[in-house]
């Protein structure tokens, strides 16, 4: 219909990480400052889990409210997608061939046909390899660690987000990566790809672990809060954690999620679109942490002060 007009041109996975990070931004700014003045809607529509709106909800809202346990649906997705995305990225560079036409074809549509390649195959393979462990232990972690409220919900829209995180994520890392691009070297090298290992990669590894495993932990603790010893689920209220970050910090699950994506992008900080990553990330954990910080001092009079809302002894 429109010849002059190629969707190819424009990079959709930039376009949908900036709408994210402005509706974040802007809704979490006014919930900061005038939220009392602020339709029941848009209220209910951003508060969820055990921060969720009090009071009288809007009716038409809470039809697009799904439990909160439909978090489990988009770590299947992501554990799949990215394990999709490990897998061609393997293929491509042990072959030592360009990865195949299609999965070109589908970058061009969605991260624009005018890529350049920007991160190497050794960046590349390390970024690719610890996002797929970091899915792959969130899906394990949703399934068979930690206990949903039957009785909490979240807006239709949040869990959608969950999708499209994980979706652009791995399309953002492979789209600027070399051999995954029109563009690049005309020959490669005799012997395909090259490797090339630095200890700064290898510092990132360890940094990105230990963000890895601490989450886990404090994942792990908020879970127990919700069983006996013997690990049977006993109840599903929300009470104190205690315990590794939680001693000086309110959420270090998502501050080591900040953690591992300044890794991240650390490793692809020449790739464009990961930096739409990382702002995204960081503006929704902040919002995040600062209602869950809220509410833990709303709710316990007691309240640790030395704990901060989300860096320790920071912010």
């Amino acid at each position: 219909m429109f010849p002059w007009f190629d969707i190819r041109s424009i990079n959709l996975i930039n376009f949908l990480f900036v709408n994210l990070i402005v509706t974040v931004v802007v809704l979490g700014g006014l919930l900061a400052t005038i939220e009392k003045h602020l339709p029941t809607a848009i209220r209910q529509t951003f508060r969820y889990g055990k921060h969720a709106l009090k009071g009288t909800p809007d009716r038409l809202v809470s039809l697009l409210e799904v439990p909160k346990a439909w978090f489990k649906h988009f770590y299947v997705f992501a554990a799949i997608w990215a394990l999709a995305g490990f897998t061609v990225m393997m293929q491509t560079y042990i072959s030592g061939k360009p990865a195949p036409d299609y999965v070109i074809a589908f970058l061009d549509t969605m991260a624009t046909n005018r890529r350049m390649v920007r991160t190497t195959p050794t960046e590349t393979m390390i970024a690719m390899t610890l996002i797929t462990l970091q899915c792959l232990r969130r899906f394990y972690e949703t399934w068979f660690v930690q206990v949903f409220s039957s009785k909490l919900k979240i807006n239709l829209s949040a869990y959608l987000v969950g999708y499209i995180h994980y979706f652009g994520t791995i399309v953002a890392i492979l789209s600027q990566a070399e051999g995954f691009t029109r563009t690049g070297p005309v020959t490669l090298p005799t012997n395909g790809y090259r490797f090339e290992p630095t200890v700064s990669l290898g510092l990132a590894i360890g940094v990105f672990y230990y963000a890895w495993f601490h989450q886990y932990r404090s994942n792990v603790i908020l879970a127990n809060l919700r069983k006996d010893k013997s690990g049977k689920v006993v109840n599903q209220k929300h009470s104190l954690p205690t315990g590794d970050y939680f001693e000086v910090v309110s959420s270090p699950h998502m501050f080591f999620e900040i953690v591992m994506y300044v890794v991240l992008f650390g490793i692809l900080h020449r790739n464009s679109s990961m930096v739409y990553v990382l702002l995204w990330v960081l503006s929704n954990q902040l919002m995040n942490s600062w209602l869950t910080h809220q509410w833990y001092e709303e709710n316990f009079p007691n309240y640790p002060k030395q704990r901060k809302a989300l860096v320790p002894y920071v912010l």
